[in-house]
Order: C-alpha cells, then structure tokens, then sequence
C-alpha cells in the first residue's frame, strides 16, 4: 500500500518533524559533547564520549533517514532502541533526589514517546512513501 495524496504529505510533515528533532539531538551530541560526556561518566558508562560521539552519529543517520525515506524500519528500530535504553540509564527519576525528579520524569517520559514514535515510522515503513528516496530494505 502507497502512502499518497494528503496522508502522503502528512506524513511528509511528520517525518520532517519527527526526523529533525531526532537529528538535531544528534547533532548535539557534537556542539556538547564534552558536557554530554561528563553526564555519561557520571552514570558509569565504559567509554562515554566515544559513547556520546556514536549516539550522535546514530541520531544524526536516523533522523535524516526518516526524513528522506532511507531505511526507515532498521533505523527507526534503532532509534527506538536507544531511546529506551538511555531513558532508563540517563532519566531514571525514580532514583534521582528528589528536586531533580520532575525533571527526570519529563525526559524519561519524552523518550519513551519519541521511541513510540519511532516505532510507528517502523511499522509503516514497509509502504510507498510519496516524496521520499523510498531506499529501504523492505
């Protein structure tokens, strides 16, 4: 099934949306990345900036992706991926003192939304896309 006319542009806007938040949260991986890779210290990961530098890169690869209908399904998957595992490690609220806990709250619960969304451009992303490059896998 084709996504065409009206439903073809909506989903034009989405995927700009969409995409473009998700790559410019890449690309600011890059403007902070020293920042980024203090927090990612902080929470013990092993490697944190090349850690920093790969999400972004990721970031960066899937939300231009998504935005020109470039294998869709496999890096919508991934972003999903990331996005729950780094709300669980960098947002886990539940843990932070508590004058820090809403703030927490809100970027775990963006996450998870934004990996929701991602996996609804998953599950499309088998179809015809009007006005995408239309390179998938599937």
């Amino acid at each position: 099934m084709a996504v065409t006319g009206t439903e073809g542009l909506v989903l034009l806007v989405g995927r700009v949306l969409f995409g473009g938040v998700i790559a410019f949260t890449g690309f600011n991986h890059f403007l902070q990345t020293e920042e980024m890779t203090g927090y990612a210290e902080y929470k013990g990961l092993p490697a944190p900036k090349a850690g920093v530098l790969l999400s972004g890169l990721l970031l960066i690869l899937g939300g231009v992706g998504i935005v020109l209908g470039v294998l869709p399904v496999p890096l919508a998957v991934l972003i999903a991926g990331f996005l729950v595992v780094s709300a669980l490690i960098f947002h886990d609220f539940w843990a932070a003192p508590e004058e820090d806990q809403q703030t927490e709250m809100t970027q775990f619960l963006k996450n998870i939304a934004l990996a929701g969304g991602a996996l609804v451009v998953a599950a499309i992303g088998p179809q015809s896309w009007a006005y995408s490059l239309g390179l998938g896998l599937f």
